[in-house]
């Protein structure tokens, strides 16, 4: 890490710092309170099987055997730290009849929308059309979440956003924006890890103090001019004994790095090193995804690595991790690009006859986004922090753009979040926010194209999706959920603003998913306030 990073979360003189009770009060150097609360988003296109994604149970306290069955059996070990909000809906769903949003594409108003809640522009009121504004570059009327919460609570006022793989998302895949019509580019791994490390700049070695850390220099060595400010502190005798103390422990631990935070041990750990970095930037890869990197972790998961050292380093509260869209995952064996097998056809369209084998063929890529997002999980709960693990403040969420890949439905959405943010929420349960029903569908995606059913698939149709009058409690409140547990504020209106000081009980520009009919000619309702209360934890 650059020296100040480096010196902050290694500790070395700062540490000692909140040690000195005679200079206490005169540094501003004493760690907080309580850990800070992050937002860990990782996001996937194009929805999954859902009848084998979902556990049966819909609504109750949940085991590692009500997972074992499902994709998820992958999150089993973090069971008692799961929450799993169902019933929820996305906003704007592209159908054949404009039934529930706008008719530009069934891909770029619902990415555009998903964080936003806000509508795309141009509008397009015919859902066939292949006009290259309406379908291919129309964007939103209104900033996404990742951004309205980075305003209030990230250093640069901008969240982090990771694009995995480093593509680039166009209008039709991307999800974050700055503000309306403004999308927001996010970072590649070398640029992530220039940006959270200060270690390399364009042709220029690591620091003087990096490099002597990454090899082995004495840590006392490499704090020595902070030790030495320290003492010419006007200080008491006992804290002068108390430095003295503490060179000693760092004379006597050589290069050892005691801190698990936000060091340059850490980062190597997590396997973040200038080496993975040129790997998995490197232009000739076949997979950038599913390359391994070692033993332990493929070019996907350095990313996840980038996000952990993130939030470890305290270097940004709201860190997205972005799937790409229309991927051929090679290094699973697949041959076809993503979005062509969740639709279930060798060709564009949206009626005929299904890909042989290609249930087991999405059945494949949605084990290996569970098993990224275990990952994850399974990095951020390796780190202690205060009470507990650096997983337990933060929200870990898995989003995907919808819920069956085929059907491309809004409503019954599969979503699965880790981490309580320090305590907000509650774990350990998968809780129905729609209606509280204790046995909510797990949808109808095996309907077609599996053994014993017809090969002929209708996307436009939506057969295979859940039922439309189904899990439709708004994505909205969900969103007030994540804010309100981050410690966002609103103004008098509810809505998220900068010096506000209530809590944020309005998001986006409509809630209802029928208001985005039109593309914003209705005028802008939240139609049912406020957060979700049953995923509380003192609920």
């Amino acid at each position: 890490m650059n020296r100040r990073i480096f010196l902050r979360g290694l500790g070395g003189a700062c540490v000692a710092a909140p040690f000195l009770g005679s200079i206490f009060d005169r540094t501003v150097m004493a760690q907080p309170a309580t850990p800070p609360k992050r937002l860990i988003v990782m996001y996937t296109h194009y929805g999954c099987i859902t009848t084998r994604w979902f556990p049966k149970k819909s609504h109750g306290p949940l085991t590692a055997a009500d997972l074992q069955s499902t994709t998820l059996k992958h999150l089993a070990p973090y069971v008692d730290k799961l929450l799993m909000p169902r019933g929820i809906r996305a906003m704007n769903e592209w159908t054949a009849t404009l039934a529930r949003g706008q008719g530009n594409d069934r891909h770029t108003q619902v990415n555009g929308s998903y964080f936003t809640c806000h509508p795309v522009t141009p509008n397009s009121d015919d859902p066939f059309s292949f006009a290259q504004e309406t379908k291919f570059k129309a964007m939103p009327t209104g900033p996404s979440l990742d951004h309205v919460i980075a305003r209030q609570l990230s250093p640069q006022g901008t969240p982090l956003l990771l694009n995995t793989g480093g593509q680039y998302d166009n209008s039709q895949s991307a999800i974050s924006y700055s503000a309306a019509e403004t999308l927001f580019r996010g970072l590649d791994a070398s640029q992530a890890f220039s940006s959270l490390t200060g270690l390399f700049e364009a042709g220029k070695p690591p620091s003087p103090d990096t490099y002597a850390a990454m090899r082995g220099k004495s840590i006392l060595d490499i704090v020595k001019d902070d030790l030495q400010t320290l003492e010419r502190f006007d200080m008491s005798r006992a804290d002068k004994q108390k430095l003295a103390a503490w060179k000693e422990l760092l004379s006597s631990t050589g290069n050892v790095v005691a801190s698990a935070q936000c060091d340059t041990s850490l980062a190597t750990a997590l396997g973040v090193t200038q080496e993975n970095i040129d790997l998995v930037s490197a232009t000739s890869l076949p997979d950038k995804l599913t390359q391994p990197i070692s033993d332990s972790m493929d070019a996907a998961d350095l990313y996840s690595s980038l996000a952990v050292l993130a939030a470890a380093c305290n270097a940004n509260p709201v860190i997205f991790l972005k799937y790409p869209g229309n991927y051929t995952f090679k290094g699973l064996g697949l041959t076809q690009e993503s979005a062509g097998l969740s639709s279930r056809l060798e060709s564009a369209g949206m009626i005929g006859a299904c890909v042989p084998g290609v249930i087991d063929m999405l059945l494949t890529i949605d084990d290996y986004y569970a098993r990224k997002f275990a990952y994850l999980v399974g990095q951020l709960n390796g780190i202690d922090e205060g009470d507990g693990t650096l997983l337990d403040n933060c929200a870990a969420v898995w989003f995907q753009d919808v819920s069956d890949g085929c059907a491309r439905n809004l409503n019954n959405l599969p979503i699965v979040q880790v981490g309580s943010a320090g305590g907000y929420f509650k774990t350990g349960w998968a809780v129905n926010v729609d209606d509280g029903s204790p046995d909510l569908t797990t949808g109808n995606s095996e309907i077609s194209c599996a053994d014993g059913t017809p090969d002929q698939v209708d996307g436009m149709s939506q057969e295979t999706g859940t039922d439309p009058s189904l899990a439709n409690a708004p994505i909205n409140k969900y969103f007030c959920n994540l804010m309100n547990a981050l410690g966002v504020k609103a103004g008098a209106d509810g809505f998220p603003a900068r010096g506000g000081s209530e809590p944020v009980t309005h998001f986006g520009m409509y809630d209802r998913t029928e208001d985005f009919i039109g593309g914003g000619t209705n005028p802008p309702t939240i139609h049912d306030p406020g957060e979700f209360a049953a995923l509380r934890a003192s609920s």
